[in-house]
């Protein structure tokens, strides 16, 4: 992947410590993690980053597996941003698959997802994941120019949000309009959610990995979480009550103790 490629990259650098790269979503971009951000920073060098084909970042190169080409972009990426460093890598549903596949391939300090895409029970639970953003995107688009209106009511975000977080309401109305919109333009979410969300056999076991699911989880039911430690042993798995599938509005105070810990759990300090 070219240097230049990599560069155009949106992505943000705030805070001092051990670096903490924080990977977000499919239809999200870096700002889903700002809820939390002041809450890390004070202990880590955090970096949030828009993947390809997402918020400010140009669109996913051409290929035939969009995970592999974003798990080289990442670990490229993390080359520039980081150099000589090993960072703890953090994410959310796609970026949580992120996260434990470069922790497989021994590339982190540590990873800790939230709600990971990567163990659905077979292809018609897949299938279902897939329909679930489909069948959102179908429903935004027949909304048309009434969607911003709904989204500007709490009782409006909890419907149009209410699969992603339990605490919809919580989100701001400029974000709400945002992420809706980013429904509509992604081009990523026919690509890369059929794709081959198998796991690599892991380099090194001892990388600490932390799996944290919310119990309000719609997209990626928390009866998942039963699946992790099947491919990860080591790894520290809860699941929490009140979260839902992107839980950084619903408690920022918990999200960024999950994401210290794990962390800390590599020897760093909490």
């Amino acid at each position: 992947m070219s240097h230049t490629y990599l560069m155009q990259l949106a992505h943000d650098i705030r805070g001092e410590g051990p670096p903490l790269l924080l990977v977000h979503g499919v239809v999200h971009r870096r700002h889903a993690w700002d809820p939390v951000l002041d809450l890390l920073t004070p202990h880590r060098r955090v970096i949030t980053v828009d993947l390809p084909g997402h918020g400010d970042s140009p669109e996913m190169p051409a290929g035939a597996d969009p995970l592999r080409i974003g798990l080289d972009l990442m670990a490229e990426f993390l080359e520039q941003v980081a150099p000589g460093e090993k960072a703890h890598v953090a994410g959310n549903s796609l970026g949580g698959w992120f996260a434990l596949e470069a922790a497989a391939e021994g590339l982190v300090a540590s990873a800790t997802a939230i709600s990971p895409a990567g163990f659905f029970s077979n292809s018609l639970d897949q299938a279902r994941a897939v329909n679930t953003f489909r069948t959102l995107r179908w429903a935004t688009r027949r909304l048309g120019g009434k969607r911003d209106v709904l989204l500007e009511s709490a009782v409006g975000r909890s419907v149009g949000l209410g699969v992603f977080l339990a605490k919809p309401w919580r989100t701001p109305v400029e974000i709400a309009k945002i992420d809706a919109a980013a429904l509509l333009t992604n081009t990523v979410i026919d690509r890369g959610l059929s794709a081959d969300f198998s796991f690599t056999p892991q380099v090194d076991p001892a990388i600490p990995i932390t799996v944290a699911w919310g119990r309000r989880d719609l997209v990626l039911p928390a009866w998942e979480a039963r699946g992790v430690r099947r491919v990860f042993p080591q790894a520290e798995v809860t699941v929490y009550p009140g979260l839902g599938h992107v839980p950084m509005y619903d408690d920022p105070r918990l999200v960024a103790q999950i994401l210290l810990d794990g962390s800390a759990r590599a020897g760093v300090p909490s």
